[in-house]
């Protein structure tokens, strides 16, 4: 088994699943990993990048990602981490909810009690969060506008062939306006000048990584979050789609596990750009909290 993989992250593919196995998944920079044959080359909602064991294995493999590529929004070559980088005095702004997006109490219980080692990293920490609430309407209208451009042709040939939630994704960008369109677009480019000016205030923000724990492979999706009923089976991955739009990297670590031997992973948020600045805090914050090398319990071990 290779200890790493790569993929895409529109709304959580990569953060969502790591959090969930106790592994490192990292949403780069849009144009950091460009993709030539993408539908939309000037569309940086979803991102490729690495999903891996640890840090060192997910900044290697972004390392072997990052080559010259002709597409217009490519970055080019990056800085790779320094593995013996000192955090102490980084700050650190520390999200409970992401703006009152509401949290299994478990998650939060796990995020919580691991806090403290972010302090003895030298890390100053402080509750702080960027106001992303217009990032929900961004992050809908835009996925339903790709997924007419990906998914439309064969949803209207063969709707009764296609997944209910691709169907339910293209009707909702069939059914927007112009107006809308551009309101989104606009206030995108509100919501990344507002985190880029946080985030010189702060070395990364951290938050969970979900707002749930694993739930059973036979679940679909999540509904309902500590008694708060969820409109769309998207609004469970907000912790990482409101991040998605703001178009900074992100990354999910192990970090805490739940009363239950459950997995919990801690998303920081990097500056833009910044993929060596994110991969050498998250690589310190890994290795002090000692959760990468605990294995997840499985089966009937965690019921």
């Amino acid at each position: 088994m290779l200890p790493f993989a790569d993929g895409s992250d529109l709304g959580g593919s990569l953060r969502n699943p790591a959090s969930f196995c106790n592994v490192v998944g990292l949403r780069p920079t849009p144009g950091r990993v460009p993709d030539p044959e993408a539908s939309d080359l000037w569309e940086p909602l979803s991102v490729a990048g690495p999903v891996a064991r640890t840090v060192a294995d997910a900044a290697l493999l972004l390392d072997a990602l990052v080559e010259p590529r002709a597409a217009p929004l490519a970055l080019g070559a990056w800085a790779r981490p320094d593995p013996d980088a000192d955090l102490g005095g980084k700050r650190i702004a520390w999200s409970r909810d992401l703006g009152g997006l509401p949290v299994d109490r478990a998650v939060t219980a796990a995020l919580e009690a691991m806090r403290p080692v972010l302090a003895e990293l030298g890390c100053e920490v402080v509750e702080a969060e960027p106001e992303l609430d217009a990032a929900d309407e961004v992050f809908h209208v835009l996925r339903a506008l790709g997924f007419v451009r990906r998914h439309g042709e064969e949803v209207l040939a063969h709707r009764d062939a296609v997944k209910e939630t691709i169907v339910w994704n293209v009707e909702q960008g069939l059914a927007l306006d112009p107006g809308r369109i551009a309101r989104a677009q606009a206030m995108r480019s509100d919501l990344f000048r507002h985190t880029a000016a946080f985030l010189e205030r702060y070395d990364a923000l951290a938050l969970p990584a979900s707002l749930v724990p694993p739930f059973p492979v036979e679940q679909e999706w999540v509904d309902e979050i500590a008694g708060v009923r969820l409109e769309t089976y998207l609004d469970w991955m907000r912790a990482c789609t409101r991040i998605s739009v703001t178009a900074h990297p992100a990354i999910s670590i192990p970090f805490a596990f739940t009363a239950e031997g459950l997995p919990v992973g801690l998303q920081l948020v990097g500056r833009y750009g910044d993929e060596r600045g994110l991969l050498e805090l998250a690589a310190g914050i890994e290795a002090a909290a000692g959760a990468s090398r605990r294995r997840p319990q499985l089966g009937d071990a965690a019921a």
